[in-house]
């Protein structure tokens, strides 16, 4: 199975499942939020290694 894309920009635990909670909004102004939220979220997580990055390197 395929990982999301998503998990490319957010990769801290609770970016992901914030996330997952914000997704399954529905209106205007909760996609709105979402897509906001991807934002700053990808901006804050630009320089972190994804998880499965790390246990790769640490092994």
């Amino acid at each position: 199975m395929k990982k999301p894309s998503i998990n490319m920009w957010i990769k801290t635990p609770c970016g992901r499942a914030k996330y997952a909670e914000l997704k399954d909004r529905q209106g205007i102004l909760s996609r709105i939020r979402l897509i906001w939220f991807v934002v700053i979220a990808s901006l804050r997580d630009w320089n972190l290694k994804s998880p499965s990055q790390s246990e790769r390197s640490e092994s």
